[in-house]
């Protein structure tokens, strides 16, 4: 390898380093983040959650058309900081229905640490639940809207929460009738410090 390239790549692999060695999520704390394995196949239900204490921080997904227009799915998740403490209760959301747009946010300000899903041939959509947990009484606040994941319908999609204080707590998602493919938008929001009396915001 020339002594040249060398130099001008190890001040970049040091500085990727400092970004997510220790600060960041660091690819190797990701629980069940990898291309050798789908929670689903096409088709098929499932039900996915992560392990107590974590919440999801990835989706990744691949549409297959010939395989009734549906996707198969991954998530990872990632243990939360010590300043939220223990999740105090989870639950399952509400059903969000196949072949129709929804948003949705965890209610009890709850954040999502799981997913759940039934695939309908009539409609060549699914039907989808939210896995929310409740951290004490920690409430949201700074919330924004990802952009849209996949860019167009019928792409792969690979979401990942690069920002340590934010944290998933629902989505909107748009359906299209004619490419019988999902659009998601995922809310992310910070949680405060402190408790907080509001039940739901």
């Amino acid at each position: 390898m020339d002594l040249t390239l060398l130099w001008v790549l190890l001040p970049l692999v040091t500085v990727a380093w400092g970004q997510y060695g220790d600060y960041g999520y660091p690819y190797q704390q990701y629980h069940d983040y990898s291309d050798d394995g789908w929670v689903n196949l096409n088709r098929q239900g499932f039900s996915y959650q992560c392990p107590h204490g974590q919440v999801v921080v990835a989706v990744r997904s691949i549409f297959n058309k010939k395989e009734g227009s549906d996707r198969q799915w991954n998530y990872a998740c990632m243990p939360t900081p010590q300043n939220l403490g223990e999740p105090t209760e989870c639950w399952w959301e509400e059903i969000n229905r196949a072949g129709m747009e929804w948003y949705q946010t965890c209610s009890n300000n709850g954040l999502v640490a799981g997913f759940q899903s039934r695939y309908f041939e009539s409609v060549l959509d699914r039907e989808w639940q939210f896995y929310c947990c409740r951290y004490s009484k920690r409430c949201p606040y700074s919330c924004w809207l990802t952009t849209e994941y996949p860019g167009h319908y019928g792409e792969e999609m690979d979401m990942m929460s690069y920002n340590y204080d934010y944290y998933m707590r629902g989505a909107t998602t748009t359906f299209s009738a004619v490419d019988r493919d999902r659009q998601w938008k995922f809310i992310m929001c910070r949680m405060t410090d402190y408790d907080c009396e509001f039940a739901n915001v």
